[in-house]
């Protein structure tokens, strides 16, 4: 976390959270969302209406991405200033980049390397990855390279249904609908 971050939050403690602006896709795209748009439905498994605006300024996202975690409930959340923006998954909180063979070095949406630990599949052959940054699904540009590690045996799949993830691996899809309940 930026230390300008910390500084806000110490500044001011009681800013309330934000829940329903901010959406990471499948493939690590941030989006904004707007009251419209969040009146037209979910993130996840909504519209095209009901995603938002993507956003594309690369020091925003940065900023975004280095900010970025997930708390003891398994929300995860964006720390701008002093506010909380938790953020709403169409997936999982972090998308795997994978390298080519030999290395197949894994890297999270946010830039940050990480160690495999597990690997695992649903029954719609998405692969997912649990390591040492936390749990995510592999990107779809990336699916050659970690079919070829699987075909190496560096990688063992487990199966396992995608409606299990949330719970096992401890994360929350919709911090905002959570707030609704």
């Amino acid at each position: 976390m930026d230390d300008i971050v910390r500084q806000a939050i110490a500044k001011w403690p009681n800013v309330p959270h934000c829940y329903g602006w901010l959406g990471l896709d499948a493939r690590g795209n941030w989006y904004m969302r707007d009251d419209r748009v969040q009146a037209a439905g979910p993130f996840a498994g909504g519209t095209a209406a009901s995603k938002g605006s993507r956003l594309s300024h690369e020091k925003l996202i940065d900023f975004i991405q280095r900010n970025y975690e997930g708390d003891a409930s398994g929300q995860w959340f964006f720390q701008n200033g002093p506010q909380r923006v938790y953020v709403e998954l169409q997936a999982t909180p972090l998308i795997w980049r994978v390298e080519a063979a030999p290395g197949f070095a894994v890297s999270a949406h946010t830039g940050r390397p990480a160690r495999v630990q597990r690997c695992l599949s649903d029954e719609q052959g998405r692969v997912y990855l649990e390591t040492d940054l936390g749990f995510g699904l592999v990107h779809s540009l990336d699916m050659m390279h970690a079919a070829d590690a699987i075909e190496q045996g560096l990688w063992v799949p487990q199966d396992v249904p995608a409606q299990e993830l949330p719970a096992l691996f401890h994360y929350v899809r919709s911090p905002q609908a959570l707030q609704k309940r």
